[in-house]
């Protein structure tokens, strides 16, 4: 099939959860022998990656018409250069789908999670995500939620019936640690938290309860956010020795980050299922995450749930036994094996974009 991937900042990855999502489905349906372009907007100098075609389309740089602007103009490129389907990302871009699928190109839509709950979003922006949640339900030929919660949502709000793919991740430890020197870390002994630096993704909250936990481990807060300088400068404004805050590291970096952890901490109260918790986890990780419905459906026993009782979960973590620790990270890794594969994934998306084919 010849496959259009839009919606995302492009690949390689080096942003958030879409782009490693794009980046991890495209280059495993170009080795299945497709052939897959990917829209982007984030120049890397390359035109090829792992054997994926990297289409560069402007955009206009303003948090709130960066995504659509971009995606726009990359339907009209789409339009003039046809593919066999397209997958879309994100559900603000549900307007879009329309236009590829009247000029006869099938159209799959991933809506993520629930994004307009999100509090860097004015009113504005929260309505267009609410009538983009109903457009998602009319316009594109199939719509793709990632979190059994989600589609639940969908269906009982709009009535919708929805195919359930989750992200994937990699499973297995890194023995590298170089980055952990780079930072000064040393293996088995920091915290890990990794987002964009965003009010819902509490990562001042995080901050904050790691300085008043009882320990000389240290806390390691990778990430950063491009329309958020306020609350990123919020987050950052500590004297706490114990805690680093290097920006956003991506690649082998990050990868080791996740290997070498006593455990990771995930706070993120917004989206479906995201994919740094299920990449901790794979990594066996030993991981605390914040209580929601979708948190709660990727993780299930396998790590240690906190409200607004971090501080506290840090100090239960830091009291358990190694035994129990281990068992947590092995029950970790394992729920990745089983449900979070990429190969698994790549195969759902590659039969749901054929199924949309005509005559099939």
């Amino acid at each position: 099939m010849r496959i259009a991937i839009l919606g995302t900042r492009g690949i390689p990855a080096n942003y958030g959860g879409f782009e490693t999502f794009a980046e991890e489905l495209s280059t495993r349906l170009a080795r299945l022998g497709h052939s897959v372009t990917v829209y982007g907007r984030e120049r890397h100098g390359i035109t090829d990656h792992q054997g994926v075609r990297l289409q560069y389309l402007p955009t206009i740089r303003h948090k709130y018409f960066d995504t659509i602007a971009h995606t726009f103009l990359a339907t009209l490129h789409l339009l003039f250069h046809r593919q066999d389907a397209a997958l879309y990302c994100n559900g603000a871009n549900a307007i879009f789908t329309i236009l590829p699928r009247l000029a006869g190109i099938p159209v799959a839509l991933n809506v993520d999670g629930l994004e307009r709950k999100r509090k860097k979003w004015n009113r504005l922006a929260r309505g267009w995500y609410l009538l983009s949640e109903w457009l998602s339900t009319k316009l594109p030929n199939s719509v793709v939620t990632d979190a059994a919660a989600i589609a639940v949502y969908y269906r009982e709000r709009y009535g919708k019936a929805t195919v359930f793919i989750p992200y994937g991740a990699e499973t297995g430890r890194l023995r590298s640690s170089a980055v952990l020197d780079q930072l000064g870390l040393e293996a088995g002994r920091y915290f890990l938290y990794v987002s964009r630096l965003e009010p819902e993704n509490r990562a001042l909250e995080v901050r904050q309860a790691f300085e008043a936990a009882k320990t000389d481990m240290r806390l390691a807060v990778i990430g950063d956010a491009p329309y958020a300088q306020e609350y990123v400068r919020r987050v950052r404004d500590t004297a706490d020795p114990r805690i680093v805050m290097p920006g956003a590291i991506y690649g082998v970096g990050y990868r080791e980050l996740g290997s070498h952890c006593f455990a990771y901490i995930h706070a993120t109260e917004v989206g479906g299922t995201h994919p740094a918790l299920i990449e901790a986890m794979g990594r066996g990780a030993l991981v605390l995450y914040f209580r929601t419905r979708e948190n709660e459906e990727v993780v299930a026993d396998a790590g240690i749930p906190f409200g607004d009782d971090l501080t506290s979960a840090i100090e239960r973590a830091i009291a358990m036994t190694e035994a129990a620790r281990e068992a947590l990270r092995e029950r970790a890794m394992e729920r990745v094996k089983t449900h979070y594969s990429w190969d698994a994934v790549t195969a759902r998306y590659e039969a749901l974009l054929r199924g949309l084919l005509p005559g099939k």
